[in-house]
């Protein structure tokens, strides 16, 4: 469902990386968020406006934990919003291309995240989306999220208690978000980045089509063809290059049989968050030319950095779910999931996923995340 590209060699907005006339389900009723699986009176379905006079359509989907102790059926739902950004962390939620709020996948990620997690749900739909305004852009769908960011402040929530969770596309604008409060020294719970890439030009060589079809393949015998496309982007994502402004705690997330976005992606944004912190290599101007003592010199340093990556790096086995990968960067953890299961839309439903969330930020308060 979430496919990034429809064709990667026209750049309309619209048509190509966002795919957001793509509108499912179609002729959705955001005001019945009942209709899609989620409780009545649960979700409270309103407008947030951004800075630059754009409205976006929005769900606030209260956490479980505090839904099941209001008398049956509950009043409307805005009634609650203060006393549960009060009691309870919230996510915001920030999707991938495609689709709307109400699509199906999303909907167990709000589900799963209220019931499970017990935080709050933020969930937006960015302009040109739903029944948003605007056209969508780079800079406007990070605009968009800081509008949502500002709507939970303005409501009474504390930027410790949010956590920032993109998903695919969504992680180049949560990344951006995160980089961008950490400019301005604002405090977040925390950013996690689920089915991530390093960047759109780098993922216009690695994505494949419906989980099968290689997109660059045809301009791969046409000399400079594919450096020429991902030069020409205008929306470029550019994750990588954001790394290091992002001061907050960071989780990665990507599944192992994920055929839309290979998870080599994420292996590359962990390493890039990693990489200050290992001893540098001196790559030879000459490696054909070396001599013994330079070769000898070379390969202790590859070496040293090994031995220092095995140093600050956790690694943690979970029978049949995946491996975590983690290392302490000063004062925050920066973790790596890597789940055997759940392809590129439902990465964020696995329980074992949920758990490791939600007891690492504390969003299951009577559970301990233990190290290795």
């Amino acid at each position: 469902m979430e496919t990034v590209f429809a064709n990667p060699f026209l750049e309309r907005p619209g048509n190509t990386l966002y795919l957001n006339a793509l509108k499912f389900p179609w002729g959705a009723n955001y005001d019945a968020p009942e209709k899609y699986g989620l409780a009545p009176n649960k979700t409270y379905n309103f407008k947030i406006h951004t800075s630059d006079n754009e409205t976006l359509g929005a769900w606030f989907v209260l956490s479980d934990a505090l839904y099941q102790t209001i008398p049956f059926p509950p009043s409307a739902p805005d009634l609650y919003i203060p006393e549960a950004l009060r009691q309870f962390p919230t996510i915001l939620f920030l999707h991938g291309n495609a689709g709307t709020r109400a699509f199906g996948a999303r909907i167990q990620h709000y589900t799963a995240f209220s019931a499970r997690m017990h935080a709050n749900v933020l969930a937006i739909d960015y302009r040109g989306f739903a029944e948003s305004s605007g056209s969508p852009s780079e800079d406007g769908l990070v605009c968009d999220a800081r509008a949502a960011w500002e709507w939970l402040i303005s409501q009474g929530a504390r930027g410790e208690d949010i956590l920032i969770v993109g998903h695919s596309l969504g992680t180049g604008v949560g990344a951006r978000l995160a980089a961008e409060l950490s400019d301005e020294n604002v405090p977040y719970r925390g950013v996690v980045l689920m089915s991530p890439f390093s960047s759109i030009g780098e993922l216009l060589k690695t994505y494949n089509l419906f989980g099968a079809v290689p997109l660059m393949k045809p301009l791969a015998m046409i000399p400079y063809a594919t450096n020429i496309v991902t030069w020409a982007l205008i929306h470029k994502f550019d994750t990588l290059s954001v790394v290091p402004r992002i001061k907050g705690e960071v989780v990665i997330v990507h599944a192992e049989n994920d055929w839309d976005i290979p998870y080599t992606h994420s292996e590359v944004l962990f390493n890039a968050f990693l990489e200050p912190h290992l001893p540098s290599v001196k790559l030879p101007k000459n490696p054909a030319s070396l001599s013994k003592d330079e070769w000898s010199e070379f390969t202790s340093q590859l070496a040293r950095r090994k031995d220092r990556r095995e140093e600050l790096v956790t690694q943690t086995e979970l029978k049949h779910l995946g491996s975590i990968s983690e290392f302490t960067d000063g004062k925050r953890d920066i973790t790596f999931i890597k789940l055997a299961e759940g392809g590129h839309d439902y990465v964020g439903v696995q329980e074992g996923l949920q758990d490791i969330i939600g007891t690492k930020y504390g969003f299951m308060r009577d559970r301990r995340y233990i190290e290795n």
